[in-house]
């Protein structure tokens, strides 16, 4: 008999273990887990042990990824940072989910960033203050890599830069080509190392947050060719 849909089955899903195979005692024991040869994968799946082809990822490394992780470093180094007092602010998000302050934080701040919100060290974020202004920005070719430069003029309320990169001149920043958030600290001079890089020219923008939140303008453009 068919089984109906929403029931469960002693199978696997066969688009969740590719090329799944059940096996008796799998590698000469009662039970095997982790990776062989690079090829082959051994688990369990409902108490049975079941052997399926490795499969890696075809993009592991994906813009939105690279843009999410390069938010989640920038939250980790800044909330050392924070006082005492700042970091009190998170204990009532922190209770209603009975998790850390650290991890209420990062997921507010991760669900802003989603929709290209700039982060916040309050809760909620006021959007107040006055971003930093730059001076001095610029772009050296290298090979395989170009760094850029830039200076801080004035810190005002200033907490972090995100980085944007194209290949096409006049773009639009946004969450997907945003490669890099750089806190902003009271060093005046900053360098960002881009890298490694295919042969190609590219195109840099960045925008000045606050500490609460506020999003400053997009700076101009700067290019250089990576070769």
């Amino acid at each position: 008999m068919a089984a109906s849909l929403g029931s469960s089955t002693d199978e696997p899903e066969p688009e969740r273990f590719p090329t799944m195979v059940k096996v008796n005692g799998p590698a000469f024991s009662l039970s095997a887990s982790g990776k062989l040869g690079g090829a082959i994968v051994f688990a369990s799946w409902k108490g049975r042990p079941y052997a399926r082809q490795l499969v890696v990822p075809s993009n592991p490394k994906s813009a939105m990824q690279t843009s999410m992780r390069a938010m989640m470093k920038f939250l980790a180094q800044v909330w050392t940072s924070l006082s005492v007092a700042e970091k009190a602010d998170w204990e009532i998000r922190a209770a209603q989910t009975s998790i850390s302050p650290f991890n209420a934080f990062v997921a507010y701040n991760q669900y802003r960033w989603r929709s290209f919100l700039m982060p916040s060290q309050d809760d909620p974020a006021t959007l107040a203050g006055t971003p930093s202004t730059i001076s001095g920005w610029g772009a050296t070719a290298g090979i395989r890599q170009i760094t850029l430069d830039w200076t801080v003029g004035t810190i005002a309320d200033g907490w972090g830069f995100t980085i944007h990169r194209a290949t096409a001149g006049t773009f639009t920043e946004s969450l997907s080509n945003c490669i890099a958030v750089v806190a902003c600290n009271s060093q005046a001079a900053f360098q960002y190392v881009d890298t490694p890089l295919v042969p190609a020219t590219y195109y840099y923008s960045y925008i000045s947050f606050t500490e609460h939140g506020l999003k400053g303008t997009p700076s101009a453009e700067v290019t250089a060719a990576a070769s």
